[in-house]
């Protein structure tokens, strides 16, 4: 859903701006000179004519720079954005045990949504540069600039009307928005993995070896407690006192 409103405020966009020539002879002006404009942004191909105010004669000029690489790149990873998680949706819900098997499908789900990740970052960097060229190349007051009757004092040249440049603003917004789903996705499809897995399984088995290890040290084979762990050798009074066979045995001979 994200990537839809990315690529659509992008490659759906079309705008237009106007501009006023007054010409000293009022025959001469032309108040409504319409500009248009729109995705991929090749602007120098964009032409359109101004009086020179001079007789009738009209020139034909174009604005100036070339925004479609970034405008291009940005649409193109929205959209295979949008294809790769259609797809993912339908192998999470109707494909389960084949995307689990072998632990082959978590591996490249979560390769693919680091590298989308990336891409969303870069590409919603790109375009909010050229979109910042494109507003200033659109400018009407930078247009004017270009009217070669706008450079003599005597006619008066005014921008009618800027173009609406609110729903690419929006497009950058879901570049960013995207990245952050997606960067924040990386978590959850990391969880799917055998890496998590098998990190979350070394600590139990551990803490399963620890008992049968203190029951070999402490305990003899049939349950009850070797002869090294009898109290001490040498008594109070030096002489030899262990609480072993030796001990009933004397006591009998004594009695």
């Amino acid at each position: 859903l994200f990537a839809i409103f990315a690529f659509a405020t992008c490659g759906g966009y079309s705008g237009e701006l106007r501009l006023s020539v007054d010409c000293a002879n009022k025959s001469e002006s032309d108040f409504s000179i319409d500009i248009a404009f729109a995705y991929p942004f090749r602007l120098h191909q964009v032409n359109f004519e101004a009086p020179t105010c001079e007789g009738k004669r009209r020139e034909t000029l174009a604005l100036i720079g070339d925004f479609s690489s970034s405008a291009e790149f940005f649409v193109t990873i929205a959209v295979f954005a949008f294809l790769y998680s259609l797809a993912a949706t339908v192998v999470y819900i109707f494909f389960q045990n084949k995307y689990r098997e072998n632990n082959r499908g978590p591996l490249i789900d979560f390769i693919v949504t680091v590298v989308f990740s990336f891409l969303w970052l870069v590409s919603s960097s790109a375009w909010a540069k050229g979109l910042s060229d494109v507003k200033v190349a659109t400018d009407p007051d930078e247009v004017l600039l270009l009217i070669s009757a706008c450079k003599q004092q005597s006619n008066k040249c005014l921008p009618v009307r800027s173009p609406v440049m609110s729903s690419l603003n929006t497009s950058v917004v879901f570049g960013y928005l995207n990245f952050i789903l997606w960067a924040g996705n990386i978590w959850f499809v990391f969880k799917e993995t055998g890496w998590h897995s098998s990190g979350q399984r070394h600590p139990a088995d551990t803490m399963e070896k620890q008992p049968s290890g203190y029951n070999q040290d402490s305990y003899g084979p049939a349950g009850g407690y070797n002869q090294a762990g009898s109290y001490g050798q040498v008594g109070e009074y030096g002489q030899s006192q262990s609480y072993g066979q030796s001990g009933p045995t004397s006591f009998a001979n004594q009695i």
